[in-house]
C-alpha cells in the first residue's frame, strides 16, 4: 500500500469517527473524543511496596495493576468515542535488593513480568535503565512477551549490538503510533542529555538537542496524519519539560519523568508524607500557541496518573476533565484500598519478598550509632545545611569511603598497582536515603546502601592539580544536594562556599575553573592545596574510587585516565570491611554522628 493511499485511508477513518459530530453541527472547538492517559514514572523496582512503616500500605506493583485495571474500565464508560492508554516515562528498574532478585533469577526480570502483565502501550527510556550497562537493558526488554515499544527520539543505539537488534525489530524506536477508537496517537520519547554523566550507556550516543530530535518526530508523525501527539520524556525534572514545551510545535500532551514531583490538586488523596509541588496538570504554551497539559507523578508505584483530555474534530485539545489527577495506590485499611492483582502478587511480589527477607535475616555486624544516609533537602535551607549524604560529610559516607580505601589497599598488590592514598565515593551512589538506626546491620542494609553494579577501582598518579579539579567538581553544587558530592577517606578538605563553582562538560573538560577547594591535607600531614592554590611540589595521588566515577560519571574530570578495576563491587567492599576490617562492630568513636571533620567550610 502506498504512503498516499495510507494517508487517505487515515483521513477517511478520522472523518468517520467525527462524522456524527459534524452532521450534528458540532463546532470545531467542541469535544468529540475523550482520551484517558494513564501514566507513571520512576517505578525503580519498588515491587513490594513504597517503603517501610506507613509506606508499606502504599505502592506495590500488584496493587498498582489493580488500580490501572479499575481506571481503564472507568475510562471507557460513557460512549464509543473514548479511549485509554497507559504510558511510562522511564526509570522502570533500579539497582537495589529487589532488582538483585531479578538479576539472580534471570530473564525475564521480575520488573519485566509485572509491566508485561499490566500492559503498557509505550515506555520512555530513562537514565537508570543503563546503570548496569546496555546489555542488562536489552535483557530487561527482551523478557516481554509482546513487542512493547521503548521510545526515545534522541538516542542512537547503533554501536550497541544487543540494543541495535531491538531497534531493528522496531522495539526500540524514536516514536510509536497507538490507535484508540480508530484515532491514531503518536507517542514520542526523549532521554536526558546527562545520560553519559549519570549512568553507564557505554557506546549509546545521546543527542543533546532534545527539542530538535522530538520536533523531527512530531513533524514526521503529523505528516502521516497522526491526530494526537504525546511526548513522554525522562529529563530528570518536570521543570525541564516546562522549559521544553515552548520550543515544540504540534504537541498535545507532555508526560515528564525523573523528578519525582507530586502534581496534584486540593482534595486529591496523597500518600502520607507527600505534599503538592505543582497543580495537575500544569498548562504551558507551546511554540505554536497551543495550551499543553504537562504532568508527572511521584515514583515507586505510589500513584497512577490519570489525565482525561477532550479533543475537538480537528484533534486539538479543548479541555481537561477535572477528574484528572494522581490516583493513590493504597492497601491496608485505607478507604481507597485495593486488593493486589493475584497473578502479579504470586509471580512477582512474593518471590521478591522471599529474596529480600533472606537478605534481611543475614546479620553482618552491629552499629553503636545511627548511620546518616539521607540525601538532604533541596534547596538548601538558610544557614547551616541540614545533614545529607549529597551535600555534607556524614558518618555513613565516611564508612563507605573507608570501606573502599580498605578494600583497595587489601587488593592493590595482587592487581599490580600501587595502594591508594585516598578514596572518593559519590553521594549519589549511596542509595538508602534513610537514617539507619543503631543496632544490627544486615546484608539487606548493604544492598540498600550500595545498590549499583559499581566496582572498586584505583586511578594511579593523579596530578595534584587534577585532584583539586576532582574535588572542585564534588563541591560545585554546594550547599545544594547533588549526587557528585564526594564522601572521602585518607584526607580532609575545606570548602569555600563563596568561591566560583567549577563547570565541566561530559568529557571532563573544565569550562569554568572552580575556586571552592580552599585546602586539602592528606592524613599523613602532606598538604596538596593551601589557600586555594596547589602547593608547589605536591605529590601525585593514587585514588580509590568506583569505576563509574573513573569513567567520568557525575562529570568527574578524570579525562580518560587509566584505571584498574579490582573485581569487587562496592557493596562487597562494604560488607567485607564491616565484617572483617571492623570485626563486625561500627563504633561511635570511629563513626560519630555528624562526621569527624573530614569536610569543613570556611565561615
Amino acid at each position: 500500500m502506498s504512503v498516499k493511499l495510507r494517508n487517505t485511508i487515515a483521513m477517511l477513518v478520522l472523518a468517520l469517527l467525527f462524522l456524527g459530530a459534524s452532521a450534528a453541527g458540532v463546532a470545531a472547538n467542541q469535544p468529540v473524543f475523550t482520551l484517558t492517559v494513564l501514566h507513571n514514572n520512576d517505578g525503580e523496582s519498588r515491587l513490594i511496596n513504597a517503603g517501610s512503616g506507613v509506606l508499606a500500605d502504599f505502592g506495590g506493583v500488584a496493587r498498582f495493576a489493580t488500580v490501572v485495571d479499575d481506571l481503564r474500565a472507568e475510562a471507557l464508560q460513557g460512549g464509543p468515542k473514548r479511549g485509554v492508554i497507559l504510558l511510562s516515562s522511564g526509570d522502570n528498574f533500579l539497582a537495589g535488593p529487589q532488582f538483585s532478585a531479578s538479576l539472580e533469577n534471570g530473564v525475564p526480570f521480575y520488573d519485566t513480568v509485572a509491566m508485561d502483565k499490566i500492559g503498557y502501550d509505550a515506555v520512555a527510556i530513562g537514565n537508570h535503565e543503563f546503570d548496569f550497562g546496555p546489555d542488562v537493558l536489552a535483557d530487561f526488554i527482551t523478557g516481554f512477551d509482546g513487542r512493547l515499544p521503548f521510545v526515545s527520539a534522541n538516542l542512537d543505539v547503533s554501536n550497541e549490538p544487543n540494543l541495535q537488534y531491538l531497534a531493528d525489530q522496531n522495539i526500540i524506536v524514536k516514536s510509536q503510533i497507538v490507535t484508540e477508537r480508530r484515532v491514531r496517537i503518536g507517542i514520542v520519547g526523549a532521554t536526558t542529555p546527562l545520560l553519559p554523566a549519570i549512568s553507564s550507556p557505554r557506546n549509546v550516543v545521546v543527542d543533546p538537542d532534545v527539542a530538535g530530535a522530538i520536533q523531527a518526530e512530531i513533524d514526521r508523525l503529523t505528516n502521516s496524519k497522526v491526530s494526537i501527539i504525546i511526548v513522554i520524556s525522562h529529563l530528570q525534572s518536570v521543570q525541564q519539560d516546562l522549559a521544553l514545551a515552548p520550543l515544540l510545535r504540534g504537541v498535545d500532551i507532555m508526560i515528564a519523568g525523573g523528578g519525582d514531583e507530586v502534581l496534584a490538586n486540593p482534595g486529591d488523596l496523597l500518600v502520607p508524607g507527600d505534599s503538592i509541588s505543582l497543580p495537575y496538570p500544569v498548562m504551558v504554551t507551546g511554540g505554536d500557541g497551543a495550551q499543553i497539559p504537562v504532568v508527572t507523578t511521584a515514583g515507586d508505584y505510589k500513584y497512577v496518573g490519570r489525565l482525561v483530555v477532550e479533543f475537538d474534530i480537528r484533534g486539538r485539545v479543548v479541555g481537561v476533565n477535572p477528574i484528572s489527577g494522581p490516583v493513590r495506590v493504597a492497601g491496608g485499611a485505607y478507604p481507597d484500598a485495593v486488593e493486589p492483582d493475584p497473578e502479579i502478587q504470586a509471580l512477582v511480589v512474593e518471590p521478591v519478598q522471599t529474596y529480600v527477607a533472606d537478605l534481611a535475616a543475614n546479620i553482618l555486624a552491629s552499629s553503636e550509632v545511627a548511620l546518616e544516609g539521607r540525601q538532604g533537602t533541596n534547596p538548601a535551607p538558610p544557614g547551616t545545611p541540614t545533614p545529607g549524604i549529597r551535600r555534607t560529610e556524614t558518618n555513613l559516607g565516611n564508612l563507605m569511603a573507608d570501606s573502599m580505601f580498605w578494600q583497595a589497599s587489601q587488593l592493590a598488590a595482587s592487581f599490580g598497582v600501587n595502594p591508594p592514598d585516598v578514596a572518593l565515593q559519590n553521594g549519589g551512589g549511596i542509595r538508602n536515603n534513610s537514617l539507619i538506626p543503631a543496632g544490627p546491620i544486615s546484608e539487606l542494609n548493604t544492598f540498600e546502601i550500595a545498590a549499583f553494579a559499581n566496582f572498586v577501582s584505583i586511578v594511579e598518579d593523579v596530578p595534584p592539580a587534577q585532584f583539586k579539579e576532582l574535588l572542585e567538581n564534588a563541591a560545585s553544587f554546594y550547599p545544594n544536594p547533588n549526587g557528585r558530592f564526594a564522601q572521602i577517606s585518607g584526607f580532609s578538605y575545606v570548602i569555600d562556599p563563596a568561591g566560583t563553582a567549577q563547570v565541566v562538560d561530559n568529557n571532563g573538560n573544565v569550562l569554568t575553573p572552580g575556586s571552592r577547594v580552599w585546602e586539602v591535607r592528606l592524613d599523613n600531614g602532606t598538604y596538596i592545596v593551601q589557600n586555594g592554590t596547589v602547593v608547589p611540589g605536591a605529590p601525585a595521588i593514587n585514588v580509590a574510587t568506583i569505576d563509574f566515577l573513573a569513567r567520568g560519571g557525575d562529570q568527574y574530570p578524570y579525562r580518560g585516565a587509566p584505571f584498574t578495576t579490582l573485581g569487587v563491587t562496592y557493596q562487597q567492599a562494604l560488607r567485607n570491611y564491616i565484617e572483617t576490617g571492623l570485626g563486625g562492630l561500627i563504633t561511635a568513636v570511629d563513626y560519630p554522628e555528624g562526621g569527624e571533620g573530614r569536610i569543613t567550610t570556611l565561615p
